[in-house]
C-alpha cells in the first residue's frame, strides 16, 4: 500500500536527506527533527548513528533497501559551484556530484516497491543564465552557459521519479543569506571588517533568500499537496549588487567603500566570473501562488536574520 500524502500536520513523517552535512541541508534536518519527524541521513562515510545511511553518489547508484520507510527524499547534495575555480575537471566534478546522485536516488526510488509519495530535488536559479534587468519566473527558458546547461541535465536527472507517478519538485534556489556558509558566508568578515564593497559595477541582480525562508520553502514542498515542478525558491524583491552593499553596509554598520572590477575579478576567478557577474532576476512566482508567505521579503530582513540564526 502506498503511503498517503497529507498536509504538514498529519503526523511525524520520515525525511531522508542526502546532503544533511551542509547548510541547507543541515538547517533542514535540524528543523524537520526539532518538530518531531524522523530524518534519515544518506553520507559517503561509514554510517555512525542508526539514522545515517552509506551511499555512494559517484557511482550512480543506490540500493533502494537504504529508502525504505521514507515517507520522502530530499536532495541537496552536491560540490560547492563556488568552491574554487572552474577547472575543466571540477566542472566535471560538479555536474557529476548532481547530476549522478539525483539519477541514483530517482532511480532507487523508482526501483521501490513502496516508494515515497515525494521527492524534492534541488536546482538553482543558474538555469536562466543572464537575464539582465529582466525579472524571470518558472517559465522562462534555460539560458546559455555551464550553469544553465549543468542545471537542465540536473532537473532532468530527477526525471524518472516524476515519470513514476511520485510528485517530484524541483527547487530552484537563489543565494542563501547565512553567516554559515554559500557565497553570502564570506561576505560577512569582509564587510565586519570594513573590506566590503561592490562587485564590477553593482548593477547586477542578485536573486537571494533567507536561510530561513529556504528551509520552510523546502518544507512547504515536502508537506503541501500537489507542489511538483520547478519552483523558485528566492525572495520576492530580487535587488543589485549596489543594493546587497548598501544593506550589509547599513545592518554591520560599517563603510562598504571598496569596489572590485569586473577584469579583476576575471583575472582571479576565470569562467566562475560569469556566474558572479551575472545578473539573475528571478520571482518566486509559483512558491507565492501556492500560499507561501515570506518572513524575510527584503535583503535587510534577510541580513538582520543571518545574524540571529
Amino acid at each position: 500500500m502506498e503511503p498517503r500524502e497529507t498536509g504538514e500536520g498529519s503526523g511525524r513523517r520520515t525525511v531522508a536527506v542526502a546532503g544533511a552535512s551542509g547548510l541547507i541541508g543541515g538547517a533542514l534536518a535540524r528543523s524537520l527533527e526539532a518538530d518531531g519527524h524522523r530524518v534519515v541521513r544518506l553520507v559517503r562515510r561509514e554510517p555512525r548513528t542508526g539514522d545515517e545511511v552509506r551511499w555512494d553518489p559517484s557511482s550512480g547508484r543506490l540500493d533502494p533497501a537504504a529508502l525504505d520507510g521514507c515517507d520522502a527524499v530530499v536532495n541537496l547534495a552536491g560540490a560547492g559551484v563556488g568552491d574554487r575555480r572552474w577547472t575543466d575537471e571540477y566542472k566535471r566534478r560538479i555536474r557529476e556530484s548532481r547530476t549522478g546522485g539525483t539519477a541514483a536516488l530517482a532511480g532507487a526510488i523508482v526501483a521501490m516497491d513502496t516508494p515515497p509519495r515525494v521527492f524534492v530535488n534541488g536546482s538553482a536559479v543558474g538555469y536562466y543564465g543572464d537575464t539582465g534587468d529582466r525579472p524571470v519566473d518558472e517559465d522562462a527558458p534555460p539560458g546559455r552557459g555551464f550553469l544553465p546547461e549543468l542545471t537542465v541535465e540536473w532537473e532532468a536527472a530527477a526525471e524518472p521519479a516524476r515519470a513514476a507517478g511520485v510528485r517530484t519538485a524541483l527547487a530552484r534556489t537563489g543565494l542563501v543569506v547565512s553567516r554559515g556558509g554559500g557565497a553570502w558566508g564570506r561576505l560577512f568578515p569582509l564587510f565586519r571588517a570594513g573590506l566590503g564593497g561592490r562587485l564590477g559595477d553593482g548593477r547586477e541582480y542578485w536573486s537571494f533568500i533567507a536561510l530561513r525562508d529556504e528551509v520552510a520553502a523546502l518544507r512547504h514542498l515536502l508537506f503541501t499537496p500537489g507542489l511538483e515542478g520547478p519552483f523558485n525558491l528566492t525572495a520576492p524583491l530580487p535587488v543589485t549588487n549596489r543594493e546587497v552593499t548598501a544593506a550589509m553596509a547599513k545592518v554591520l554598520r560599517r563603510p562598504a567603500v571598496f569596489a572590485v572590477p569586473a577584469p579583476v575579478l576575471r583575472a582571479v576567478l576565470g569562467e566562475m566570473s560569469q556566474d558572479v557577474l551575472g545578473s539573475t532576476r528571478a520571482v518566486p512566482r509559483r512558491l507565492r501562488e501556492s500560499g507561501f508567505v515570506f518572513s524575510c521579503p527584503d535583503v535587510e530582513s534577510a541580513v538582520r536574520a543571518a545574524l540571529d540564526d
